[in-house]
């Protein structure tokens, strides 16, 4: 009998240890939104450099970094500074989709979640039908996505099919039930 190899063990925690790191576009993003606020930054120490010079702060007529921003510039650097680019994509996406897949299957398929760890879009069909001719175009949808919305954004486009009516379940009921289910095996 051979001692039991413990290198196994280590090889899914290291996984797990990369995949929490951020890598390629995830770095490339926040050294990009790093050296726009060291840009900027510098920009602001050399403005206020400006007005010490001439005399302090002074109101005046032209625009100033003491002036209230515009709520969509407030959402753009609210999206900027905490990283929700992909995500405020997609919603756009989910804004779109009649454009995006086309009419006919946009009155039977309606975009859901995007679970941004996974990079995975979930969409509702109302039929079975439906939902089995989404699974089929899945596919081309992705790559039709990322083409828009940048490349490896959605890995997988989950199709749902409709959901059953919830149970209700009447004042007068077995003990220990589980509902009409049990009756039937």
């Amino acid at each position: 009998m051979s001692a039991p190899d413990h290198s196994d063990r280590s090889e899914p925690s290291q996984a797990a240890a990369k995949a929490a790191e951020p890598s390629g576009v995830d770095l490339a993003r926040v050294a990009l939104r790093a050296a726009k606020e060291a840009a900027r930054a510098r920009g602001d120490a050399a403005q206020q450099r400006k007005q010490a010079r001439r005399g302090g702060l002074r109101s005046g007529a032209r625009a100033d970094g003491r002036d209230p921003m515009a709520f969509g510039a407030a959402i753009n650097r609210l999206i900027n500074e905490r990283g929700w680019e992909a995500p405020a994509v997609v919603g756009g996406v989910m804004g779109r989709w009649p454009e995006i897949v086309g009419e006919d299957v946009a009155n039977h398929c309606d975009p859901e979640k995007y679970d941004e760890e996974e990079r995975v879009l979930t969409v509702r069909c109302d039929s079975t039908a439906w939902a089995t001719n989404l699974r089929l175009l899945a596919p081309t949808l992705v790559a039709r996505l990322n083409q828009d919305l940048g490349h490896g954004t959605i890995t997988l486009i989950k199709v749902l099919g409709p959901q059953g009516p919830v149970r209700r379940y009447g004042p007068l009921r077995a003990p220990g039930s589980t509902g009409p289910g049990d009756t039937y095996g």
